[in-house]
């Protein structure tokens, strides 16, 4: 890969691909592919933490495949890659495991609020769920990480992994781990649900009406936006302070993000008019910018044979790299190798 910085990340096959994950992650990583080495994965080994139906999670494995190319990301600039097709994720997260702390892994929030939501199945692999993000950006020597302020306590563990390896088996200096660093690029919009906008937009929300699936029909999309909690003051201002307001701020929010205007410019321009209105505008809006992404991601739909190639060769790219790591891992702590 040529003397960049590399960027580390990805998402989860599971639920659905939302608009949120599309304005706030993925929209991004198509700009960065020019700066950066990006390596952009499938998560499907974080995705069994919660039961998944074997079916769909296949499918939707390459879903997200599809999804990825289709808005953008290039399989010819970015590293594409399964991460359960590469071993070298679950080599890595068991040796993490021994150095890392329990008392470090319970003060995780995601633990805490999946426990509640999920509070038949608590299983270890929820518990050490950060230790497996730790391999995943360490074995590719990952200089930034994208994320959100949510995920920045992931960042946070892995920093401190990293280092602790380091200090004990690199005393003489030359690493092991890159100590990777949390990127927010600016451009990243925080889409809130459109059901509860005092809450972040989620694939896994059992109300289909509080997201917008990048695979859903064009009108069910305009439909959900018609639908989203507003307020009764009946005025187009962005006010993000104020959560009476969350409503309105979000929808100015995702207009802003998909026209590439500000949210006070937008406001000012809707000034006067009715929220019936405004939220016909952004779902018309939503659906010109997601157009393109349908279309190619219908295209890819015909061409199985192909993704599956990706899928190998993505594999054998990734498996070259995050083996050189491992092999170093191994060493320092006298493994045979």
């Amino acid at each position: 890969m040529e003397d960049k910085k590399t960027i580390f990340s990805g998402v989860q096959p599971s639920g659905n691909i939302t608009l949120g994950n599309y304005l706030g992650a993925i929209k991004n990583w198509v700009s960065l592919q020019e700066e950066y080495n990006c390596i952009y994965a499938m998560m499907d080994m974080h995705a069994i933490t919660v039961r998944q139906n074997p079916q769909e999670l296949r499918r939707r494995t390459l879903d997200l495949l599809k999804i990825y190319i289709a808005c953008g990301i290039d399989p010819e600039k970015s590293l594409l890659f399964v991460q359960s097709h590469v071993g070298a994720h679950a080599q890595l997260a068991w040796v993490l495991n021994c150095y890392t702390y329990m008392g470090e892994l319970s003060r995780m929030t995601q633990f805490k609020d999946k426990s509640t939501k999920h509070a038949d199945n608590i299983n270890a692999g929820l518990f050490t769920y950060p230790v497996l993000m730790a391999a995943d950006i360490l074995l590719y020597q990952a200089d930034l990480v994208p994320v959100g302020k949510d995920q920045m306590q992931h960042i946070e563990i892995t920093r401190d992994i990293a280092e602790r390896f380091n200090s004990i088996y690199c005393k003489e200096g030359n690493p092991v781990f890159k100590v990777p660093k949390g990127f927010m690029p600016k451009s990243g919009a925080k889409v809130m649900s459109l059901a509860e906008p005092t809450k972040k937009m989620s694939k896994s929300d059992e109300n289909p009406k509080a997201y917008i699936s990048l695979l859903d029909d064009f009108g069910v999309m305009v439909n959900k936006i018609k639908s989203a909690v507003t307020d009764s003051e009946g005025k187009i201002e962005y006010r993000p302070d104020d959560e009476g307001k969350a409503g309105i701020n979000n929808l100015l929010t995702i207009m802003a993000a998909v026209t590439g205007n500000t949210e006070e410019k937008i406001a000012s321009e809707y000034a006067g008019c009715g929220y019936g209105d405004f939220k016909k505008a952004v779902a018309e809006a939503v659906v010109e910018e997601l157009r393109p992404i349908r279309a190619r991601y219908d295209e890819l739909s015909k061409s199985k044979d192909y993704l599956e190639e990706l899928c190998r060769t993505g594999a054998e790219r990734a498996d070259y790299i995050a083996s050189k790591t491992l092999k170093k891992v191994y060493k320092k702590l006298g493994f045979l190798i």
